[in-house]
């Protein structure tokens, strides 16, 4: 048996799969290894480990796809935490964006992007990733992402640029004080994540012209800092990710008016991961 795992910001997917059928899921809180202590990461596994409730020499080999893999230390040290727990099976540990190439464009080339609470991006030439353009977190970039439109409204509520009818639901409906929202964003363990939980809230609102730029603008800018870094013409652009997924139309509008086709967009890898490694 196998276990394959995509751990995004908000969320971790577990699966336990026999004969490349899946056989149980786990889902459990999320994993960003550049924002969580280890402290931290271990918590989340052994919650997911211990629901799965499968022996540890059952496990042939995991599969571990992680958000905010950016070193090769943070690789090398979850590796050695799988490692502790099954330490005779075969461990791969990937970041969540080698999981969207792999689900969105499989074995072949293309251009594959991750829509969720963050934002990602990357060429796949098939087997590898052949050129990425720096994501750069919920501070520095994340352009498109569930946790950047969060940021730019809540940027704009503090500084009294949200319209009032807008903003004052907002505040009938969520701790909105600035210290708290400054706790929130600058002392949390999961800053983009409770930046990206308003995008519900902000979508209500999308028929009004304030919130409809905000949207747009988001996607549209991931779209020209990003993907248009990459050879689009040279292979199926994929998008994967929850906040793609529910905006889909709203972005396939957008990426057609800049001049992207986008062949696919899918909820969530982990199918196209267990067929990957089926």
């Amino acid at each position: 048996m196998k276990i394959i795992a995509e751990c995004g910001a908000t969320k971790s997917d577990w699966r336990l799969v026999s004969d490349g059928t899946g056989i149980k899921q786990v889902l459990v809180s999320g994993i960003n290894v550049s924002t969580m202590s280890m402290d931290a990461v271990r918590a989340v596994v052994d919650e997911a480990l211990e629901q799965l409730c499968c022996p540890a020499d059952a496990i042939e080999s995991l599969h571990i796809y992680v958000a905010g893999v950016v070193t090769n230390e943070i690789e090398a040290n979850l590796k050695s935490l799988f490692d502790e727990y099954f330490p005779s099976a075969d461990v791969e540990v990937q970041t969540d964006l080698v999981a969207a190439a792999r689900a969105a464009c499989g074995h072949a080339p293309g251009v594959a992007a991750i829509l969720g609470t963050g934002s990602n991006s990357c060429q796949w030439d098939g087997q590898k990733i052949v050129k990425k353009v720096a994501a750069g977190g919920f501070i520095l970039g994340d352009e498109g992402a569930a946790a950047t439109l969060g940021r730019l409204f809540m940027s704009d509520f503090i500084k009294g640029l949200v319209p009032a009818e807008i903003a004052d639901d907002f505040a009938s409906r969520y701790p909105s004080d600035y210290a708290t929202i400054v706790a929130n964003v600058y002392r949390s363990q999961a800053p983009s994540a409770y930046l990206g939980g308003f995008a519900p809230f902000i979508m209500e609102y999308y028929s009004h012209p304030y919130i409809k730029e905000l949207v747009d603008g988001n996607f549209r800018s991931f779209i020209r800092r990003s993907l248009k870094q990459y050879d689009t013409e040279g292979g199926p652009v994929g998008v994967v990710g929850g906040f793609a997924y529910a905006l889909k139309d709203i972005f396939l509008q957008i990426a057609s008016e800049e001049g992207i086709s986008v062949s696919r967009i899918i909820k969530a890898p982990i199918e196209g991961l267990i067929e990957y490694h089926s």
